[in-house]
Formats: structure tokens, sequence, C-alpha cells
């Protein structure tokens, strides 16, 4: 019975130790994220706010949760995140109009406090990198992750413009894109937009469970306290067995 109890404690303290991490198919490209890369937060803080913020809310995200949790000052963060007047103490909502984002775009963008939960960050990183120039588009821009996505690239001026190459068509089925080739030099190199692209979606991770930084943080203790219970349980497993062997 207690040998039962010793391997049952040590298939815990692995189980605990793998990585719970769902494989994404659908030809999405490996996010790397990390959510405790405080560095890579706030840089994909900077980026967020400087260019999705102006459409796109977190409103189950506060200045001041930021503010802690990015290890910044609460100053710091109204000067160079809060554009709309906001107080340290608010959520972050922007402030397009909602009949003027039914105007420019078909619908209002949707909130992304919870996105990264709901499709995953190879999906964000994946979406970010995956813009082209469609002409057919209202937005002039389509996306392969997306297609008929009513956002226009944001991060253009930063990737570059890409454009599309199609694979043959069936009769009577439209034609796939087979590959995206980039057609116009960004401010960033392909490695540079492929770093900004990933701290974007660290953000956003980070966004939809702020909790997972102190969460990780206790699993390494509770995964070391699994670890030396399970010693302990097998000593007194020798301890309780000498005299039979």
């Amino acid at each position: 019975m207690m040998r039962k109890i010793v391997l049952a404690l040590a298939f815990s303290a692995v189980a605990f130790v793998a990585p719970a991490s769902a494989e994404e198919g659908g030809g999405l490209l490996p996010a790397g994220t990390k959510v405790g890369n405080i560095a890579s937060l706030q840089r994909g803080a900077r980026l967020y706010f400087n260019y999705c913020s102006g459409c796109h809310s977190i409103k189950y995200q506060s200045y001041s949760r930021l503010a802690d949790d990015l290890k910044l000052a609460p100053g710091e963060v109204l000067s160079n995140f809060a554009f709309t007047g906001a107080k340290i103490g608010d959520q972050i909502v922007s402030n397009m109009p909602a009949d003027h984002a039914q105007e420019w775009f078909g619908k209002a963008p949707p909130d992304l406090s919870l996105e990264a939960r709901a499709k995953g960050p190879d999906w964000i990183y994946t979406y970010l990198k995956s813009f082209y120039l469609d002409p057919s588009r209202p937005v002039g821009w389509n996306n392969t992750v997306f297609p008929g996505a009513s956002m226009p690239n944001v991060l253009w001026e930063l990737q570059g413009t890409q454009v599309a190459h199609y694979a043959p068509a069936k009769p009577g089925e439209e034609p796939a894109v087979e590959k995206l080739e980039l057609s116009s030099k960004g401010k960033l190199s392909g490695e540079e937009f492929d770093a900004a692209a990933r701290d974007i979606t660290a953000f956003l991770q980070y966004v939809g469970e702020p909790a997972a930084l102190k969460r990780e943080a206790v699993g390494v203790w509770a995964i070391l306290y699994l670890a030396f219970f399970t010693f302990l349980a097998w000593l007194l497993n020798n301890e309780y067995w000498k005299d039979v062997h």
C-alpha cells in the first residue's frame, strides 16, 4: 500500500513539472512567449498602447494593476499609457466612439481582455504577422489567419507591407493564399518585428490572466514541496519495509 502511495506522489510531482500547454494546429506559428519576462511585458504594453489601444479596450485590466505587475511607477503608466485622461484606478477602455467604429469598420472592435485565453498566444502571434495588402477589402488589408477581418494592419510601418501569392484554384473555388512576400520594408527587420509581435502577444497573454505571474512563482515552491514530501514518503516506506526484506 505504501509503495502505491509513493508512486502516486511521484507521479503527481512529475505532472506538475510537465508543461501544461496545448498544441494548436492550423499551421500556427509558435509564439514562444514568456509571461514571467517583465521586460517583454513592458515592451508589449508600450506597443499595445501605441498601436492597439486606440480601438481595442482591455476593460478587465486597470492601470493600477498594470503598474504593480509590470513594476512601473503609477505616474509612468499614466504618462505613457493613459491617452484618454484616465486615472490610475480606472479600467483600460478605448475612447473610440461606438458609432464611429460602426461606420469605419462595420462593427466595434472587440475587447481584447480575454483574447489570449480564447484563441491562444500562437493564434495572436501568427495573426499579427499575417496581414497582406488586399485592394478588394474596404480597409485595404486582409489576413490569412482571419480572412475578411475588418482590422487594418496597424503594425505595417514596423513590419512593412506584404503581398499574397495564390495557389492555382479549381473551377468554382476561390484562390487560396499560398504564401506571403514582403513587398516593402518597415522600420524593423524581420527578426525585430517577430520580437515585437511576441512582446504584444505576451502582454495580451498576461492581460488574460494577470494572476499567472504570481501563480507561476508559487508553483515552483509547490513543486519543491511535493518533491520533498515524496522523498520523506520514500524514507518512511523504506523504514516500514526494511524488516520484511
